[in-house]
C-alpha cells in the first residue's frame, strides 16, 4: 500500500509540474533530486524499533516514510515524466512502451533479488549499494530534465493546447480498470499464501504476473487479444468463484495464477487501448496509479478493519464480472450478465462453505483466526491461522486442561517438561513462550511454576481466552506480554527462565529475526545456566534445523530434534500432531534423560550454510526439496 501511494504521489507531481512549463519543472526536479541525497543510506535507525503497543500500520508507513520516502517519490516519477520529457523532444508515438520496459526492469529486479542479491550481500551492504546507484540516477535524471528542458518548442506546446482532453467517463474507467487489477493482485495473493498455504516466495509469482501482463499490454496490440482473454474470463470467473472455499494448494495455486493472469491482461489490455494523446499521457498515468493506490487501500487496510474472513477474492470477483460485463457491447451483455450472476452464486455459495463449522472468526493486522469444533474420534476444538492448525483443547470434563496437539506428551515440550520434573521433582518451573496460541502449554504447569507468553496479534489473546481454557484453568502464575516476542525480551531484564518456548510462526511462514545470532544472543540471556531453549521446527516447506544447529554451537550449547509422529487413530491421541522440536542446552544431564534421550536424533550440520544474522540469511538456502 505505501508504495501505490507513493507511486501515486510520484504520478500526480508529474502531472502538475507540466503545467509550469518546462524550464520550472526541470529546476524543481533537480532541486528534490538534490535533497534526497540527504536520506541516504536507506538502512532504518534502532529507533524505530516498536515498543510493543503501537497500531502496527501507522508505525510501518512512518518507518518506510523516513527511510526512502522521498528517494522512492523520485523515482516514481520516472516514468511519466521520461516519457513526457521524450514526446516534448522527438515527438514519436513510442512513449506508452516505455512503460512496457520500465515494468520489465522491475520484474528483472523482483526476481533478480532473491536469488542473486540476497544470497551474495547482508543487509548493510544492499542498502550501501542501493543508495550508492540512486546516486547515480539522481545525476541521470538531473541531465535528462536539464537536456529535455532546452529542447523544448513552441512546437510542442501548441501540440498539447490542441489535443483533447479527455472525457471524465474516460478517466473513471482508467481508475476502475487500473484498481481491478491491483486489488485482483492483493486478493490472489492474500488468499493462495495465508488463507491456503504460506509457502515461501510464492507472493514473488503472483507480482510477477501483475507486472508481465503490463509488459504485454503496452509493449504492442498484437499480444492483447479482447476475444480470447474475454473467452478466457468467461471461463475462469465462475471457476475461481466456485473454488474460493478450496485449500487445495495443488488446485487453488494454479487456477488462481492463471485467472490472475487472464484479469490482469483483461484489464491492463483494456487500459491500453484507452490510452490517450501521449500530450495526456501524465493525466493518464495519474488515474492509473489512483486505481492502484485504491486497490491497495482496500485490501491492506479496509478488508482487515471490516471483514472478519479472507473474503476480499469473491468480492473481488464479482466487481470484476461487473467490469467485464460492462466492456461488452449489443447481445454480448446479456451473456455478461449471465456471467455475473453465476459468479455472484458461487461466492455467496462460497461464504457460506467458507463458515461452515466456524464457531468464531476475527480478524486484525496479523490475519485471520477461527476456531472450529469437531465431534470424532473425540470431542476437540482447534484454532486455525489461515489454512493451519495452531493448537486446540480436547473438550468434555475427563480431558480438561490435557495438553494435545503440538504439545502432546510425546513431543519435544512434554518431554522435556517431563523430563525437567524428574529431575527436579520439587522445584517450580520458570518457563516463558514466544507465542500464545490457544494458550496449550499452560496445561503443563504446577502450582508454584511462573509462565510467561509473549503475543503479538490481540484477536489471538481474545480468542485464547473466550474459546479456550488453558488460560483460566492452570495452576501457574501468568503474564501476558504484548508486543513482538524478540523485541519484549531485548527490553526486559534477565527473567532466568528454566524453559524458553520459540513458537511464534503463522501457518507455515517463519519471522526470520527470531532465528539470527542476535535473537539467540537475547535467548540465552534469559535462561538459566542450564536453562533449555525449545525452536518448533515443524514446517512443511523450510528447514530450520541446520539453522538453529549452527546457531547453538555458536553459543557453546548443543542441538537435538526431537520428530514425533503419534499413529493414533482413535481417542484423544487423534489429536497429537507430527512434530519436529528443537531441544537447545548446555544441559548434559537433561539431554541424556531417557525421556529425551530416547526420542531425540542429532541434526546433520551444513557447512555451506552460514549463520543467520538480522542482516544476512537466505531463505532459499533451507528450503525443503519435495
Amino acid at each position: 500500500m505505501f508504495f501505490q501511494s507513493i507511486l501515486l504521489a510520484g504520478y500526480a507531481y508529474a502531472d502538475l509540474t507540466t503545467r509550469l512549463g518546462a524550464r520550472r519543472q526541470a529546476l524543481l526536479h533537480v532541486g528534490l533530486l538534490a535533497l534526497s541525497l540527504a536520506f541516504l543510506p536507506i538502512l532504518a535507525s534502532s529507533g524505530w524499533k516498536p515498543q510493543g503497543e503501537e497500531q502496527p500500520i501507522a508505525r510501518i508507513l512512518l518507518l518506510l516514510l523516513a527511510t526512502i520516502g522521498l528517494p522512492y517519490f523520485l523515482l516514481s516519477t520516472t516514468t511519466p515524466l521520461l516519457q513526457a520529457w521524450y514526446w516534448r523532444r522527438f515527438h514519436a508515438a513510442v512513449p506508452y512502451r516505455l512503460f512496457a520496459l520500465s515494468n520489465l526492469a522491475s520484474l528483472i529486479a523482483l526476481l533478480g533479488f532473491p536469488l542473486l542479491f540476497e544470497p551474495a550481500f547482508d543487509l548493510t551492504q544492499l542498502g550501501w549499494g542501493w543508495s550508492v546507484l540512486f546516486v547515480g540516477f539522481a545525476f541521470l535524471c538531473a541531465a535528462t530534465a536539464w537536456i529535455s528542458m532546452n529542447g523544448s518548442s513552441e512546437d510542442s506546446i501548441h501540440e498539447t493546447k490542441k489535443s483533447a482532453k479527455p472525457s471524465t467517463p474516460v478517466q473513471l474507467q482508467w481508475l476502475a480498470l487500473s484498481a481491478m487489477g491491483s486489488v485482483m493482485l492483493l486478493a490472489v495473493t492474500n488468499h493462495i499464501t495465508q488463507n491456503i498455504s504460506s509457502v515461501p516466495f510464492l507472493w514473488v509469482l503472483p507480482l510477477a504476473i501483475y507486472l508481465i501482463s503490463f509488459i504485454l499490454a503496452f509493449d504492442h496490440p498484437r499480444w492483447y487479444s479482447r476475444p480470447v482473454f474475454g473467452a478466457l474470463l468467461v471461463v475462469l470467473l465462475p471457476a475461481m468463484a466456485y473454488y474460493v472455499p478450496s485449500l487445495e494448494l495443488k488446485v487453488a495455486a494454479p487456477l488462481y495464477i492463471a485467472g490472475l493472469f487472464v484479469a490482469c491482461m483483461f484489464c491492463h489490455g483494456e487500459l491500453a487501448r484507452l490510452r490517450p494523446d501521449p500530450a495526456h499521457l501524465t493525466r493518464y498515468y495519474l488515474m492509473m496509479s489512483l486505481g492502484g493506490a485504491l486497490g491497495a487501500v482496500l485490501v491492506a487496510i479496509v478488508a482487515p478493519l471490516v471483514l472478519h474472513g479472507y473474503y476480499e477474492l469473491g468480492i473481488v470477483l464479482v466487481f470484476l464480472s461487473l467490469i467485464f460485463a460492462a466492456r461488452l457491447k449489443g447481445i454480448a451483455i446479456w451473456g455478461g450478465v449471465a456471467i455475473c450472476v453465476a459468479t455472484l452464486v458461487l461466492v455467496v455459495r462460497g461464504a457460506k462453505d467458507y463458515n461452515d463449522g466456524v464457531r468464531v472468526m476475527e480478524r486484525d493486522f496479523y490475519g485471520v483466526v477461527r476456531t472450529v469444533d469437531h465431534d470424532n474420534p473425540v470431542a476437540y476444538r482447534s484454532m486455525y491461522h489461515g489454512g493451519i492448525m495452531h493448537g486446540g483443547q480436547l473438550l468434555g470434563d475427563a480431558f480438561r486442561n490435557t495438553p494435545a496437539d503440538y504439545f502432546s506428551p510425546t513431543s519435544g515440550y512434554g518431554r522435556v517438561f517431563r523430563s525437567l520434573r524428574e529431575m527436579r521433582p520439587k522445584k517450580p518451573l520458570s518457563v516463558g513462550i514466544i507465542g500464545l496460541g490457544a494458550g496449550v502449554v499452560a496445561a503443563w504447569m504446577r502450582p508454584g511454576d511462573a509462565l510467561t507468553f509473549y503475543e503479538i496479534s490481540p484477536r489471538v489473546v481474545d480468542i485464547a481466552r473466550r474459546e479456550f481454557t488453558f488460560l483460566s484453568d492452570t495452576a501457574a502464575k501468568t503474564e501476558l506480554v504484548m508486543g513482538d516476542g524478540r523485541l519484549s525480551l531485548e527490553r526486559e531484564a534477565p527473567r532466568g527462565y528454566d524453559l524458553l518456548g520459540i513458537d511464534a510462526f503463522s501457518g507455515d511462514s517463519i519471522p526470520m529475526h527470531l532465528v539470527t545470532r542476535e535473537a539467540m544472543a537475547i535467548y540465552v540471556r534469559h535462561i538459566k545456566p542450564e536453562g533449555v531453549i525449545v525452536f518448533q521446527a515443524t514446517n512443511r516447506f523450510v528447514d530450520l534445523l541446520p539453522v538453529v544447529k549452527r546457531l547453538a554451537a555458536e553459543f557453546g550449547m548443543e542441538a537435538v530434534n526431537i520428530g514425533d509422529n503419534p499413529e493414533g487413530d482413535d481417542g484423544p491421541e487423534y489429536w497429537y500432531s507430527s512434530t519436529d522440536q528443537i531441544i537447545v542446552t548446555r544441559n548434559r544431564k537433561l539431554l541424556g534423560w531417557p525421556a529425551i534421550a530416547d526420542a531425540s536424533e542429532p541434526i546433520d550440520d551444513r557447512p555451506d550454510l552460514p549463520t543467520f544474522t538480522d542482516s544476512h540469511h537466505n531463505l532459499l538456502r533451507i528450503l525443503k526439496h519435495r
